[in-house]
């Protein structure tokens, strides 16, 4: 029985019986994609930081004509205003058209959803049509309902010129709208693990039809100790599926789930999958006490209120709670969005803040990751969070895109054992580190593990 390197079956040798064969493979290689010489891909790789593993890997893309995406594809693109691949997409795509597994690590804002979608949207092209009561071709599997539906409303923009239907499945909602697209047939369903089981238990779907599966931030879902979900969901699906597994972050859990999925996989790394800062973001770092915070903050706020988006994160949802009603007492046009919200008012909140009516937003992690709001310039770390990672993805909501950004951090005493680590990634993106800070770095002990770098799956549960 043919192995690969991790001692995972071949799919071709599982049993397939009763399963009809599906097409996969996409990819032709255009002619100025084929003209590049090794040293050039190189030269290119080199440049846009892209790292690359596997075997029969594919030249990266200089431009979307050269991906073999349909004249429908390249006319959303062309819409959506995109100039150029991002590296992410540059190599991830051709990869991804060749039916390969794929593991994808890059920071978010770096065009990953399209790294995933665009192909996906080939994929269920090539399939046969659904049959009444068949399930979804295409199944992407998120950590937070605002990923879900930022997912949706891209799948929707680029899918909907050749009629895919999309659906978005998560909690917190009536189920109803959700079972009723569900039983009309929708080729491409983005889920919250949860909900997606319920609805597969109730036998409102099934994933026998399958045959391309994202995991989308695999990191942050084993975070939220979603992996016997995801074990679950995964067990129903044909083994010969195509697999794509995103990620920002390249902890020891994420490598290993990886191993159980996916067979032969690609790897591509954008920049290092060492943490790592955005280096577009400025980061400013004041050593204070609990109890300067709130006048700390009102004194920034009168710094740098512009009427640009300002994104405030706090680590519990009564914290957000009271410092929103006190700046707005104060005078501040502040919302706050965490998971104790209905979905109802979590997209009011949004649509609030991404239009600048509300230009101050107070968040929990449930808001770090995944959210896509364009043109927030500041991002306010009022509690310093429970893990690196989550520092990172925090600060990662500026700066997206190509723009520029600040990143302001309070750091208390209770912080201390991040000190460190804190201090590493700042030097790596070049910016300055304070003398307290420092100082800091130099008296504490680093973070154990489960603190500083993969947070301790049990710690948090629910938090969102």
């Amino acid at each position: 029985m043919k192995k690969d390197s991790d001692g995972n079956v071949s799919p071709r040798k599982l049993d397939l019986d009763g399963l009809t064969p599906f097409e996969k493979n996409f990819y032709v290689e255009s002619q100025a994609v084929a003209s590049m010489t090794e040293a050039e891909v190189e030269e290119y790789r080199k440049l846009r930081e892209i790292t690359v593993e596997g075997r029969d890997i594919p030249k990266p893309v200089k431009s979307f004509r050269d991906v073999g995406f349909p004249d429908y594809v390249l006319e959303e693109i062309k819409k959506a205003g995109f100039t150029e691949p991002t590296p992410i997409q540059s190599q991830g795509w051709p990869m991804a058209m060749k039916g390969r597994d794929l593991i994808g690590i890059a920071e978010t804002g770096s065009g990953k959803t399209l790294s995933h979608l665009l192909p996906a949207i080939v994929h269920v092209n090539a399939q046969p049509i659904l049959a009444p009561g068949d399930g979804p071709i295409v199944l992407v599997l998120a950590p937070t309902r605002e990923l879900a539906v930022q997912i949706q409303q891209e799948a929707s923009k680029f899918g909907s010129s050749s009629k895919i239907k999309t659906t978005c499945i998560y909690g917190g909602v009536p189920k109803g709208p959700q079972v009723r697209d569900l039983q009309k047939g929708v080729e491409i369903v983005i889920a919250t693990p949860g909900r997606l089981i319920d609805m597969m238990e109730s036998n409102n779907t099934n994933l026998r039809r399958v045959t391309y599966l994202v995991l989308d931030e695999a990191d942050r879902m084993l975070d939220m100790g979603f992996d016997p979900q995801i074990r679950k969901i995964v067990s129903h699906i044909r083994p010969d599926r195509q697999t794509l597994y995103w990620s920002a972050t390249w902890p020891k859990e994420v490598e290993q789930l990886s191993k159980k999925f996916l067979y032969n996989p690609y790897k591509v790394i954008i920049g290092s999958s060492d943490l790592k800062a955005n280096r577009a973001i400025r980061q400013i770092v004041d050593v204070i006490t609990e109890s300067q915070k709130y006048n700390k903050l009102v004194k920034l706020l009168e710094d740098i209120m512009d009427g640009s988006r300002i994104l405030v994160f706090l680590d519990t949802k009564k914290g957000c709670d009271q410092i929103t009603r006190q700046l707005r007492m104060d005078g501040w046009p502040a919302l706050s969005i965490h998971g104790d919200k209905s979905q109802a008012e979590r997209d009011w909140v949004l649509s609030e803040f991404k239009s600048g009516k509300s230009p101050i937003m107070t968040a929990t992690d449930v808001a770090a990751r995944g959210l896509d709001v364009k043109d927030v310039k500041y991002v306010i770390n009022y509690d310093f969070p429970g893990s690196l990672e989550d520092y990172v993805h925090r600060i990662g909501r500026t700066g997206r895109a190509g723009a520029k950004g600040t990143a302001y951090t309070f750091f208390t005493v209770a912080n201390a054992r991040f000190a460190k680590e804190l201090i590493n990634i700042l030097e790596e993106a070049g910016q300055k580190v304070s003398p307290e800070l420092a100082s800091m770095g130099r008296s504490t002990a680093p973070a154990p593990p489960g603190l500083g770098g993969f947070r301790d799956r049990g710690s948090r549960r629910g938090w969102s």
